[in-house]
């Protein structure tokens, strides 16, 4: 047990003090993850810079960025749902929770999300410990056979899609974006903020550009009904738990993204439908956040983009401390996502959409020269293109993230 983080929280000075700054990072990541196309390791690279400059003790500043990172986290699912919303036409091609907007089931999505995230955090810290201990156990014969777990993966994705057409499709989605992969995350470019990073332009031509430039062609954000869940809570709260677990992988095994891991939490509990997709992906986010922290301590690697920051700004491991961060700003976040979602949903439909998506695609663009200079625009634009190959051929986008599988895997051999 950590004796200054737990005197942190036993001592009434201490706690105010922490409470101070957890609310800080909670406020920090809130405006941030309203922000379209700011990735959290982004936040999480400029606080790491900016972390020398904070007012402090350093296990403060560390408890303020791990709870802007979780809430960044939670908050960013509001701008994914609102914007990028394209025609109804385009539905079976478009992610599961664009399909609840389209059908005027975003308010909804938003508890649902919500509600998956709360399951999710229940159940980490419940197994966190356990889960750690297996994982310690099994880690050394995954990594020694990760080129041949990471094909194993691709392969069953692949072959999860409904269509030869769609399959080959999917397999030229993995082909293109491992080659973007190999070639841009060894790149340390310069950009205005000093961060070298290039998973932002990544993600964002990936997964963001392809999706606004399909919202450019909808009619944008339809009116949406009661915020009321229209499936029992086992429905929802399964399906996190699902994902809570499924989010222990995220954090031990290089590479795997939330929605690959989402999807086999799906089958792990026979559940379907988007509701049930949101609520997974939800708790694997969450999740993870809390996995990869016990994984820090254990393994002494950090997994996830805050914990690469918190490690490159050198803060102290205060396990108690940071694990009461995270809760709080969990807590706090759960309840924003609705309350600001709603009033993000009013905002977006008060404004023209194709104005609203070109004034996005901007700042992508921006946000890209920002962050990694004239390299960032470039590979913004080259992700973008293999990012329009899965809806194209009518497959899952899960794909793309063969742009950090394939590297790692290769890496590894």
């Amino acid at each position: 047990m950590d004796v200054l983080g737990a005197r942190v929280l036993l001592s009434p000075a201490g706690t105010v003090a922490a409470l101070a700054a957890v609310s800080a990072g909670i406020a920090l990541g809130t405006c941030s993850g309203l922000v379209p196309g700011l990735h959290v390791n982004t936040l999480a690279l400029l606080l790491a810079a900016a972390a020398p400059l904070a007012p402090g003790p350093p296990h403060l500043v560390g408890a303020a960025l791990l709870a802007a990172g979780v809430t960044h986290s939670f908050l960013d699912v509001v701008p994914m749902l609102a914007l990028g919303v394209p025609d109804a036409a385009m539905a079976v091609s478009t992610l599961p929770g664009h399909r609840l907007v389209l059908g005027g089931r975003g308010r909804e999505a938003l508890r649902v999300s919500a509600l998956g995230s709360a399951a999710a955090v229940a159940v980490a810290f419940v197994l966190g410990a356990p889960v750690t201990w297996l994982a310690v156990r099994a880690a050394p014969a995954v990594y020694d056979h990760l080129p041949l777990v990471v094909a194993v993966l691709l392969g069953t994705l692949v072959l999860r899609e409904d269509s030869w057409r769609a399959r080959a499709g999917a397999v030229l989605a993995v082909v293109a974006s491992g080659l973007l992969g190999v070639v841009a995350l060894p790149m340390q470019p310069d950009g205005v903020v000093p961060t070298g990073d290039v998973l932002s332009p990544l993600f964002a031509g990936l997964f963001g550009a392809p999706v606004l430039l399909a919202a450019f062609r909808g009619a944008g954000v339809p009116a949406q009904a009661d915020s009321a869940v229209a499936v029992p809570p086992g429905a929802v709260v399964r399906p996190g738990v699902a994902g809570s677990l499924a989010g222990a992988a995220v954090a031990y095994v290089p590479g795997v993204s939330g929605a690959i891991a989402a999807i086999f939490a799906l089958d792990f509990t026979s559940a379907e439908g988007d509701r049930a997709f949101v609520a997974a992906l939800s708790g694997v986010n969450t999740a993870n956040t809390i996995f990869a922290l016990f994984a820090l301590f254990a393994l002494g690697s950090p997994r996830t983009g805050v914990l690469v920051a918190f490690e490159r700004a050198s803060l102290p491991r205060t396990l108690p401390l940071l694990l009461a961060s995270v809760a709080l700003a969990a807590v706090v976040a759960a309840v924003l996502v609705p309350v600001l979602g709603d009033r993000y949903f009013r905002l977006v439909r008060a404004v023209d959409h194709r104005w609203l998506t070109a004034a996005v695609c901007v700042l992508l663009v921006a946000l890209a020269w920002l962050l990694a200079g004239l390299t960032g625009v470039v590979l913004l634009g080259a992700a973008t293109v293999v990012g329009l190959i899965p809806p194209a051929v009518g497959a899952r986008r899960v794909h793309l993230m063969a742009v950090l599988l394939v590297p790692v895997a290769l890496q590894a051999g």
